[in-house]
């Protein structure tokens, strides 16, 4: 089970913005993540590769988590908000609800639900 200081651990290394050295420092070895319905991404290398091509293609990112999160045993719950801006000077700006669950220290599954629609960037 993961204690609070450990979540304020993942929290602040996810609000550097350096969303690749969060799943190398905070996700198993055969971790997934799932967006919303879509099939699940495994493997830390697998995600750490995806989180790198999504972040080459930005010019900032700012990530905040709103409070409070949530523990049960296992499972944790977080709200995020997040900013990008593309290198295209377009902004996707996305309200997400993380669910995790961890082994330990780690988080071994964890989910994304959003709206879709926020996906879509605006000029």
């Amino acid at each position: 089970m993961p204690t609070p200081e450990r979540i304020e651990e993942f929290i602040a290394r996810v609000e550097t913005n350096e969303h690749d050295k969060a799943i190398e420092e905070f996700y198993t070895e055969n971790a997934s993540i799932q967006e919303n319905e879509s099939t699940p991404r495994v493997g830390r290398a697998n995600l750490i590769e995806n989180e790198r091509k999504v972040l080459s293609r930005t010019k900032s990112v700012s990530s905040k988590c709103i409070r409070p999160f949530f523990i049960s045993e296992n499972e944790v719950v977080i709200k995020w908000n997040f900013r990008f801006v593309w290198k295209d000077n377009s902004i996707t700006e996305i309200e997400e609800i993380a669910v995790q669950h961890w082994e330990g220290n780690r988080i071994s599954k964890e989910k994304f639900y959003y709206d879709p629609i926020q996906m879509q960037p605006k000029k």
